[in-house]
């Protein structure tokens, strides 16, 4: 930095500064310790951080010994592979036991004697508690449990619905089964916002759309291959009991793929406790930065459109599935094992596709651009298997290809919104409006199917609410353009932003600093030198000042 001199003298009032060895000035005159922020997030000062663009990986950490091979060292390719694995496969017991009552549609309908509304009602009590739950099992995971305890518990808690949903079977009780589900959806949504949250943390920046694809293909090949095995299952246990205990014991064999759920769990949690440990990671409550449920206020206008386009879109899409099977069997006359196969092709498709959408939208951007496409090619979707007799495999590859693209460019968005110590309240708060809307949604297609079993307007009925989804994204994108438009900018795009944005603010840091030198109170010993100035006298050496500059007395 240049000398800044008095107007009315040559003493320097900020002296340049010498870097130390292995420092530049820049890092000389930088705090000791500084914490990176987020997205959106705020600075240890609480002035208005840069929104980070790299995940902790990105600092180059070296470790000796075990703890640096390329399997256990935290930022090692192989390690953050086996962490993904165990993310992925934490969700894969609760997508996996989610669909089961939409794979036996037929047979618990049957065993149990009843009607579509009272099934639509299963996913409906799932669906009830996430009303609230998300947002506070995203505040918990926030600013009490910590991520790691709470995925915990949360694994626990679906471990503990299911055995209930089972006993209900047992005892051929719908109201149990029902306590069951309200149990299971306690821990399932919540489990869900766990996986965000961890993927966030482990992979934000650069490799986080491609993530969230990997989370959602595992977990939609539980959905698939609940939808493969649980007909032939139950028609193998039949053979030895009758229709309701079948019911129970295919439903209790279910529930250890939750356990397997359970265990993955633990082992993340110890995973992720080790790499904090190792990357100086603040724990929860030791960044500074404290989350409270009246953050959800300062959230912008963008990420509410983006809530209820995730509401009206899975509200078209989980109903939908749910309640399909004898949609298949009523329009196409097809058996209950042929629309199951079809069903699982939703998921089935959108297994391999989620990762590679994940990753082309990773090198592209414009997410909302993707979602806006992903949208529009499911109304068609909905379309073709509504007023069409075309064969059903077209539609459902096509709507199982828009579903992956739309949640690899979705979910993702909330982090550029957000900042990161509020993504679980954020992700949580997403998952309680979606499961509201679904459970009415839910509720109302029941009604329908049952006044009009041609299904053809429970199909206008999911096509009306994404036509809402196409709206909001829209309004998503008027919202992006209104501001930086950061949102959908390409990759290079964001980074020459990003760029720009760390020089105005370095600049305004050392303008910040300028100004306070300027304006300080003079001391003693630049009032001292200003009168010598004036005076034309010189200083030995010795005190200090032997290249202060005075005025000669032969130049007055």
């Amino acid at each position: 930095m240049d000398s800044i001199e008095s107007a009315d003298e040559h003493t320097p009032l900020v002296t340049e500064v010498k870097p130390k060895r292995g420092r530049t000035t820049s890092e000389s005159v930088r705090p000791r310790k500084e914490r990176t922020t987020s997205m959106s997030g705020t600075g240890s000062d609480g002035e208005r951080g840069r929104e980070r663009t790299f995940s902790a990986s990105d600092m180059e950490l070296e470790l000796s010994g075990c703890a640096g091979s390329c399997f256990c060292h935290p930022q090692a390719f192989l390690h953050r592979v086996f962490g993904l694995s165990l993310m992925c496969l934490l969700g894969f017991g609760s997508y996996f036991c989610f669909d089961n009552p939409g794979a036996l549609q037929s047979e618990l309908k049957e065993s149990m004697n009843i009607t579509t509304a009272q099934f639509s009602n299963l996913y409906s009590w799932y669906s009830w508690p996430n009303v609230v739950l998300p947002i506070v099992g995203g505040f918990l995971m926030d600013r009490v449990l910590g991520t790691r305890f709470g995925t915990i518990c949360f694994a626990f808690i679906i471990v503990i619905g299911q055995a209930i949903f089972a006993f209900g079977g047992f005892l051929d009780r719908l109201w149990v089964m029902e306590i069951g589900r309200f149990v299971f959806g306690i821990g399932g949504e919540s489990l869900a916002v766990a996986q965000n949250t961890y993927a966030v943390a482990w992979f934000k920046g650069k490799e986080l759309n491609m993530v969230f694809g990997f989370q959602l293909s595992v977990a939609r090949v539980g959905s698939t291959v609940n939808f493969l095995l649980m007909g032939p299952l139950f028609e193998a246990i039949s053979e030895y009991v009758d229709g309701p205990t079948a019911v129970g014991w295919t439903l209790l064999i279910a529930g250890t793929s939750c356990l397997m759920s359970f265990t993955c769990a633990l082992m993340l949690a110890w995973m992720d406790k080790r790499r904090n440990r190792l990357l100086c990671i603040s724990e929860v409550g030791e960044s500074g930065e404290v989350v409270k449920l009246s953050d959800v206020k300062s959230f912008p206008m963008s990420f509410w459109f983006l809530t209820l386009a995730c509401l009206a879109y899975y509200g078209a899409i989980f109903p939908f599935v749910s309640l399909a099977q004898d949609f298949f069997k009523t329009k196409w006359h097809m058996s209950s094992q042929e629309a199951n196969k079809i069903i699982g092709l939703v998921y089935l498709v959108s297994a391999p596709a989620s990762p590679l959408l994940g990753l082309m939208i990773d090198k592209t951007g414009r997410n909302i651009t993707w979602v806006f496409l992903a949208v529009l090619a499911s109304i068609g979707c909905h379309c073709l298997l509504a007023f069409t007799m075309l064969s059903p495999y077209i539609g459902i590859c096509i709507l199982g290809v828009a579903y992956s693209l739309l949640a690899s460019a979705l979910w993702p968005i909330a982090a550029l919104l957000i900042p990161e110590y509020q993504l679980g309240t954020a992700y949580g708060l997403m998952q309680a409006i979606q499961n509201l809307g679904t459970a009415l949604i839910t509720m109302a297609a029941g009604s329908i199917v049952d006044d009009d079993p041609s299904y053809k307007w429970l199909e206008v009925f999911f096509i009306g609410w994404l036509v809402v989804s196409l709206m909001s994204t829209v309004c998503i994108w008027i919202c992006d353009c209104a501001t930086s438009g950061y949102i959908n900018m390409s990759i290079p795009e964001r980074q020459e932003f990003d760029a720009r944005r760390i020089a105005d603010e370095e600049a305004a840091r050392r303008r910040r600093m300028t100004s306070y030198t300027m304006l300080r109170p003079r001391t003693s010993t630049s009032l001292r030198n200003r009168y010598l100035s004036r005076i034309g006298a010189g200083l030995p050496s010795h005190f200090g000042h032997g290249a202060l500059i005075t005025k000669s007395l032969r130049d007055q």
